[in-house]
């Protein structure tokens, strides 16, 4: 037997372990190895046997081979071993040291399953036998034992058993419950035992902080009730019952401010917003009240009610201002989580701050939707991936137990805890009782501490109650009769507390004085917040006012010198020669190489290309994000090279668009995780906090935009007529009917059509390489930032009709119309056939063939805003044609002819008859069977050119 079984053989015969106790051995062999002191004894002795086991690499007596170790507790766990009579002649002394380190244990896993959180206490605190002393065999004579507890924080070396019990229960049993052993990282866990043991998780603060968490408890509650009677019926979705919220937003904008913070951005839906809004970022109340009366100013196409809407501010604080941000919010739960992380990202890259070290996320969550929305596992997805990175958000929950309007908590989630999603990226929670505002603050501070040290996740669960309906309007007695006697009797926490620092001797009156003084403030319409500053402005301050008023027709010059194309060209395809690209990959570098040269057409991702290194070379800056779109999911990009011979993962490939020149904009290219809703939630928040910087989702299928819906709603689409926000996004959806199938084909082109309107977005769908070109650098180089769709194609990639002359990149631009590229006489013509997409070539191909000289094609390459201007002036080329038709490859019922046809009518002249070629009206977007799709196409294209029937409309 080798000498490591032996040692392993030994501790088999004399373990005091169950076999499921492996996990707990094993953080024992971690503190082992950092302190031998930390350890009992009897375990010391064990783990210094290890020693004469040979080391890993033999330079350090420490350096034992860790995962036999490990191995050999887990195989014990598998096989269920039961508990094995201990040999040595101190059994008894060594069972009891070590039972006091899995009490210790117990007590950091589970202790919070015994905290008292609930200020209703509507339920016993259950019963947990792990954290009686005599689940492991100690009786009342083991008392004052004393114990080596040097694993601890406590203060002491040594402890009497009734002390560590004591010690143990005021950390983790007390208001404040914690939940971070799941870290893997061990000196995490260890942070979070010398924060939470060190103090036993109780404040200490001074007289001046408890009147200020009592100042902030009375300005919640206070226009909570103002707003009650003032304004009686209306929604505004009370704060009541979870006042303590104001005080930790609070600690946590001032201690920000104090470790350096420059900027929070906060995402919340309803509950609360409105007194965050005046409590925390210092909203006037008198202008909170003039929403409420119907007098504020309307100047939006739409507007918003008052609970969703959006406010910046400055604040003072003791590491000087602060830049406050709430994200406007639509009813979608928590859709505004990944908004704000992506707003964070582009404030972080302004400021080139990798680490989030000077911006802070705050997420404000509800209990019932933190565990019900997908989009919540989403973001947190997000997390520590480069791409979206944004140095750890700060999540807290304001958890009223009875979910969005009157759930049965058996019926609310089937996690124990609403946050329990956030341990798939192990992030600790610190539940916290709203009824002990000090403890909610001292949370607060811990969460904050966490977060600002190792840039990480970390959340803050205030668990309260709601003591009016969801909307003000609800009666949630009628479902939940029991916990609202509860309510009824509940005096509130601003009282409960007033009434604590009264027995402390801060004065009888001191609670009243302060509901009269934040009345009369309220009465009068004043600010109830002091530190708001008015008349500071940060040097990373945007200015949106260049893109303001600006029309769509303003197209600048997207066109580039020669000369520039060719130095551009060269420099996004020479690849180093340390890079051995794939053979497939260099052979489109070494096309892309001609086409710059101009020895072949240019196709579709070298015209894309030049459009990225122009713009990057101009100042630009490039942001391109989506599913496995560094190489494209049709291949056709290729912005990233990766190197056939590295040797590393995390080395070896080459981005020519990063190397375009010397004092260049970044070009950022992001394979994204498997979203679309967060992902592109986060891109559009990204946005709308840099228009300079192009801004591009691509879906990997058009198709899987779907998913993403809500954000293209309720932001993409509505976002500047609802709270007056420009945003320059860009959404790439390849979309065309190539006999895929119905998931596909189609990026649901009617769904844009539907949504426009105000001219809010651009929905276009290019069919050359240089109309993508100029597309994309008119996004960036005129003053208009709007949210462009566009309808990328599929075969049209590579397809030699869809290439163009080097010369339509040097000059020209976007044509919102292609006219008829065929020399046809103009009187001749009979018929004009209006189209966009890969239509157009299918008909061209159909007319080639059948030597048809009387029918007209145009491409309209903008579909909204319509280009009515060029398209008239196309149809007043041809004043004997009698019909104009519209194809499409979509259904009737989808695609664009819905939404268009109203627009050719208004542009045709008197008598012209307007028809429809395309297919029937579908509940399915494409057809699955290959034959079906073929017979389709065949029949659209022959009906174009053919008999006018079915709809036929006259001018």
């Amino acid at each position: 037997m080798s000498e490591t079984s032996s040692v392993y053989s030994a501790y088999q015969g004399n373990t005091y372990l169950f076999g499921g106790n492996a996990p707990y051995v094993e953080e024992l062999y971690e503190n082992y190895l950092s302190n031998p002191g930390s350890v009992p004894d009897n375990w010391r002795d064990y783990f210094d046997a290890l020693q004469n086991v040979p080391a890993v690499d033999g330079s350090n007596a420490k350096d034992v081979p860790h995962l036999p170790v490990v191995n050999a507790f887990a195989e014990r766990a598998k096989q269920g071993q039961t508990k094995v009579i201990v040999a040595s002649a101190d059994s008894e002394m060594g069972r009891k040291r070590t039972a006091v380190q899995q009490l210790i244990a117990a007590y950091r896993n589970v202790g919070v399953r015994w905290a008292d959180l609930d200020p209703l206490k509507r339920t016993e605190r259950e019963q947990i036998p792990e954290l009686e002393a005599s689940f492991y065999g100690f009786t009342d004579a083991d008392q004052e034992t004393v114990f080596n507890t040097s694993n601890t924080f406590f203060g002491k070396e040594t402890m009497s058993l009734r002390d560590l019990m004591n010690a143990l229960r005021e950390t983790y049993c007390g208001t404040i419950g914690a939940e971070y052993m799941y870290i893997s990282d061990q000196n995490k866990k260890r942070w979070w035992q010398q924060k939470l043991e060190g103090i036993r998780s109780k404040p200490n603060f001074s007289k001046e902080k408890k009147l200020h968490i009592l100042d902030r408890l009375t300005a919640a509650e206070g226009l909570e009730r103002f707003l009650h009677t003032k304004y009686v019926g209306q929604k505004r979705f009370s704060l009541e019952g979870g006042e303590s919220f104001i005080a930790s937003m609070d600690e946590l904008i001032q201690m920000g401010g104090e470790k350096g913070v420059q900027e929070i951005v906060i995402g919340m839906a309803h509950r609360g917003r409105l007194n965050v809004l005046v409590n925390s970022l210092g909203k006037v109340p008198a202008d909170l009240f003039a929403e409420f009366d119907h007098t504020a100013p309307e100047d939006l196409p739409s507007g918003d009610v008052k609970y969703h809407q959006g406010f910046s501010s400055d604040v003072s604080t003791p590491g000087g201002p602060v830049h406050l941000s709430l994200a406007f919010n639509p009813s979608h739960l928590e859709i505004v989580n990944p908004v704000v992380e992506g707003s964070v990202r582009a404030r972080m890259d302004r400021r080139g701050d990798p680490l989030g070290k000077q911006v802070l996320p705050v997420l404000v969550h509800g209990d019932a939707a933190f565990a019900g929305q997908g989009v919540v596992m989403e973001t947190l997805a997000l997390a520590e991936t480069r791409g979206y990175y944004t140095g750890g958000t700060v999540h807290i929950v304001i958890n009223n137990q009875i979910g969005f309007t009157t759930s049965d908590p058996r019926d609310s989630r089937s996690t124990l805890y609403c946050s329990d999603v956030v341990k798939m990226i192990e992030a600790p929670v610190l539940h916290v009782n709203g009824d002990d505002p000090e403890a909610v603050v001292l949370a607060t501070q811990i969460a904050l501490d966490y977060r600002m040290e190792f840039h990480k996740d970390v959340v803050v669960d205030i668990i309260c109650f709601r003591k009016l309906g969801h909307n003000e309007q609800d009666t949630p007695a009628l479902t939940q009769p029991l916990m609202y006697k509860k309510i009824a009797k509940h005096p509130g926490t601003r009282k409960l507390y007033a009434d604590k620092l009264a027995a402390q001797g801060y004065g009888e009156t001191l609670g009243d004085d302060m509901v009269k003084s934040l009345r009369a403030a309220l009465d009068a319409g004043k600010n109830t917040f002091d530190p708001v500053l008015t008349n500071f402005k940060s040097k990373f301050a945007v200015d949106w006012s260049p893109y303001l008023g600006k029309k769509w027709t303003d197209a600048g010059d997207t066109a580039i010198p020669m000369a520039e194309w060719k130095r551009l060209a060269e420099k996004i395809t020479t690849i180093p020669a340390s890079v051995t690209p794939h053979q497939l990959v260099k052979k489109v570098y070494d096309d892309r190489a001609a086409m710059g040269r101009g020895d072949i057409p240019v196709d579709w991702g070298m015209g894309e290309h030049m459009a990225f290194a122009s713009l990057v070379a101009s100042g630009y800056p490039v942001r391109l994000s989506g599913e496995d779109c560094g190489r494209g999911t049709f291949t056709h990009r290729h912005a990233v090279i990766h190197d056939q011979n590295r040797e590393k993962f995390d080395e070896g490939t080459y981005t020519p668009l990063q190397n375009v020149a010397e004092n260049q904009a970044p070009f950022t290219v992001i394979d994204s995780i498997l979203s679309e809703e967060a992902v592109l939630a986060y891109e559009y928040g990204y946005a709308s906090n840099d228009p300079n910087t192009f801004v591009i989702w691509e879906a990997q299928f058009g198709d899987f935009a779907n998913g993403a819906q809500v954000v293209i709603d309720q932001f993409i689409a509505s976002g500047e007529v609802k709270w007056g926000r420009v945003n320059g996004i860009t959404l790439m959806l390849p979309h065309g009917y190539e006999g895929q199938g119905p998931e596909h084909s189609s990026a649901r082109l009617e769904r844009f059509m539907q949504l426009s309107a105000d001219t809010n977005m651009q929905v276009v769908q290019p069919t050359t390489a240089s109309q993508i070109f100029h597309l994309l650098r008119r996004q960036m180089v005129r003053n208009l930032r709007k949210p462009l769709i566009i309808m990328t194609p599929k075969s049209l990639l590579r397809a030699k009709d869809a290439a163009s002359p080097l010369s339509e990149f040097t000059k020209g631009g976007f044509q919102t119309v292609i006219p008829e590229s065929k020399d046809l006489k103009a009187d001749k013509v009979k018929r004009i056939v209006a189209c966009s997409g890969k239509v157009y070539y299918d008909l061209a191909r159909k007319r080639e063939e059948k030597g048809i000289d009387d029918v007209v094609l145009l491409r309209v390459e903008q579909l909204y805003p319509f280009p009515h201007k060029a398209f008239a002036a196309e149809l007043k080329k041809y004043p004997n044609a009698t019909e104009v038709v519209w194809c499409q490859d979509e259904p009737q019922n989808q695609g664009a002819w819905f939404f268009v046809q109203h627009y050719l009518h208004e542009n045709m002249s008197e008598g012209q008859r307007l028809g429809y070629s395309g297919r029937a009206a579908s509940a399915s977007p494409a057809a699955g069977y290959s034959h079906l799709h073929q017979e389709q196409q065949k029949a659209l294209v022959d009906g174009a050119f053919g008999k006018l029937k079915g709809f036929v409309l006259t001018k």
